[in-house]
């Protein structure tokens, strides 16, 4: 088997699995696979990871603190506005 018939661009992965590209590529960083773009192909192996991270649910964690970091920084960023905009 060829190296391109054994491996998949991360693109056509998370069509399969269901999951935004982004997703699939926050996940690879989390393991320690070096993946920077939809078009970054995962060989057998990586790709196993890749299922087995989600089936785990280890990726709700992630997201759920993901969502809170982002929501923290833009009410951080409202209540300065609001502090500059009485000076």
């Amino acid at each position: 088997m060829s190296e391109m018939e054994s491996s998949k661009p991360i693109y056509k992965i998370s069509k399969e699995l269901g999951f935004d590209t982004n997703k699939i590529i926050l996940a690879c960083k989390t393991l320690g696979i070096n993946a920077k773009g939809s078009t970054k192909r995962l060989n057998s192996e990586e790709l196993e990871k890749i299922i087995n991270y989600f089936n785990s649910g280890k990726n709700a964690s992630t997201e759920t603190i993901e969502i809170g970091n982002k929501k923290s920084e833009k009410e951080n960023k409202k209540s300065s506005v609001k502090k500059e905009s009485k000076i």
